[in-house]
C-alpha cells in the first residue's frame, strides 16, 4: 500500500495532475513521469507583449569655456542642415530558422532561459520569447481579454505567419499542444491550448523532435503524428511519442501525438545553399 502511495505522489509531483491509488499500467511504471506544466494559470503577463523599458542616456555636460560647433556652410555661406537618422525596427534575421533552432539547442538541459544578460520568464512561452528575440521576432499586438500565453503565441502565428496541421513542420516553427494540465483547476479537459515547443528536426519516419520547457527545464520530446497512439514502435522499441500529461482515472489522451493542436511558422524560409561552382567555370 505505501508503495501505491507513494507511486501516486510521485506522479502528482511530475505532472501537476491528480492521480489515483490504483497501479500504474506497465508502460507508465516504467517510463518517467517527468511533465509539469509550468505556464500560468492566467493571462496577461507582463513579461510577453511588452518591451522592456530602458532608460535614455544622458547628454555630456558641456564643459566651461567651450564653444559649441557652427554647422558647416554649403557654397554661397547657407548653412547646411543635417538630416535626421530614422530609427529601424529590429529586423528579422537573414537566417531566422537557424538561429532558432541553434539557440534552442543551446538550451536543452538548462533550468534558467537565460540570453544576452536577460532572464526570461521559466515556462514554456519564456523559452520561445527568449529563444525568436534572438532572430529578431517578438510576440507583440496579437493579445486579447482571455488568452493565456501560448494562446496568444498561436494568435500571432495565425496573423503574421500561418498556423497548420497537415504539412511536414520545417524546423524553427512552433508547434502546439491542448490540455496538458488543468489550467482552469475544474477538474475537466477544456483548456484548449495549454503548451508550445520549438520543431528541432523531423526524421524519415516522420517523428518530430520538439524543444520546450517543462518544470524541471528544457528537454526534448518526441511526436509521431502518424501513430500518435503509440509511445514506441513495437517492432523496433524506437519513442514515437513521448508522454505529455498523466492519464488520470478516466485514461484519457497523455502522448505528445494525441494532444498536438497545431503548427505555427512566422520565420521566412532559410535560404537555398549554393552549389560550388566548378573551378573550370570560374
Amino acid at each position: 500500500m505505501r508503495t501505491v502511495t507513494l507511486m501516486g505522489i510521485l506522479a502528482t509531483l511530475a505532472t501537476g495532475c491528480a492521480t489515483t491509488g490504483a497501479p500504474l499500467e506497465p508502460w507508465l511504471d516504467s517510463y518517467s513521469l517527468r511533465y509539469r506544466s509550468a505556464s500560468p494559470p492566467a493571462f496577461p503577463r507582463e513579461s510577453l507583449s511588452k518591451q522592456v523599458a530602458t532608460a535614455a542616456p544622458k547628454a555630456p555636460a558641456e564643459r566651461p569655456g567651450t564653444v559649441a560647433a557652427r554647422p558647416a556652410k554649403a557654397p554661397g555661406g547657407k548653412s547646411r542642415a543635417t538630416p535626421a537618422r530614422a530609427t529601424r525596427p529590429t529586423p528579422v534575421a537573414g537566417d531566422a530558422r537557424a538561429k532558432v533552432v541553434t539557440t534552442a539547442r543551446s538550451l536543452v538541459g538548462k533550468t534558467q532561459v537565460a540570453l544576452n544578460g536577460r532572464k526570461y520568464p521559466s515556462d514554456c512561452t519564456g523559452l520561445i520569447e527568449g529563444v525568436y528575440a534572438q532572430a529578431g521576432v517578438t510576440f507583440r499586438g496579437t493579445v486579447q481579454p482571455g488568452d493565456n500565453g501560448v494562446t496568444a503565441m498561436y494568435r500571432f502565428a495565425r496573423s503574421r505567419g500561418h498556423v497548420y496541421s497537415e504539412e511536414r513542420p520545417t524546423p524553427g516553427d512552433l508547434v502546439f499542444f491542448n490540455e496538458t494540465y488543468d489550467q482552469n483547476r475544474d477538474g475537466r479537459r477544456n483548456d484548449g491550448l495549454t503548451h508550445v515547443g520549438i520543431v528541432e528536426n523531423v526524421s524519415a519516419s516522420g517523428t518530430v523532435t520538439v524543444i520546450h520547457r517543462v518544470r524541471r527545464g528544457v528537454v526534448r520530446y518526441r511526436m509521431n503524428l502518424e501513430r500518435p497512439h503509440l509511445r514506441r514502435d513495437p517492432k523496433t522499441g524506437e519513442v514515437l511519442n513521448d508522454m505529455l500529461r498523466h492519464p488520470g482515472p478516466n485514461r484519457e489522451p497523455v502522448l505528445t501525438g494525441q494532444l498536438f493542436g497545431g503548427y505555427g511558422s512566422v520565420l521566412p524560409k532559410s535560404p537555398k545553399a549554393q552549389k560550388p561552382v566548378p573551378v573550370a567555370l570560374r
